[in-house]
């Protein structure tokens, strides 16, 4: 078990399936992806630096176009400051513990 230096502290098992859009030289997707991995979550990355058709994706999926984009079951949760504040009101969890369904929309990468 991590230490996280709480006691009595149980990692978050993830079976959501979850894709981080990044690119290189960016500050907030490190961040992101040190959270998910201090949660112990696996996820996808995908570098949209040279992937034009990704990026228009990542727009019209979740109005943004900046980076990163979270994604978690196919649905946009927003960049590095979205996850963070899910985190702190207890809302992250549960979204990352859901497993993906069928009706899940699809992430292209």
């Amino acid at each position: 078990m991590l230490d996280h230096g709480l006691e009595g502290y149980t990692p978050l098992v993830s079976v959501a399936e979850v894709v981080v859009f990044v690119t290189d030289y960016c500050p907030y997707c490190t961040r992101a992806k040190a959270l998910l991995n201090k949660k112990n979550v696996a996820f996808r990355e995908v570098n949209v630096e040279q992937r034009p058709e990704l990026r228009a994706f990542i727009s019209r999926a979740s109005g943004q176009r900046t980076v990163p984009q979270i994604f978690v079951n196919g649905r946009p949760l927003g960049g590095y400051t979205d996850i963070a504040a899910l985190d702190q009101r207890g809302q992250l969890d549960p979204l990352l513990a859901r497993p993906r369904a069928v009706e899940d929309p699809p992430v292209p990468i």
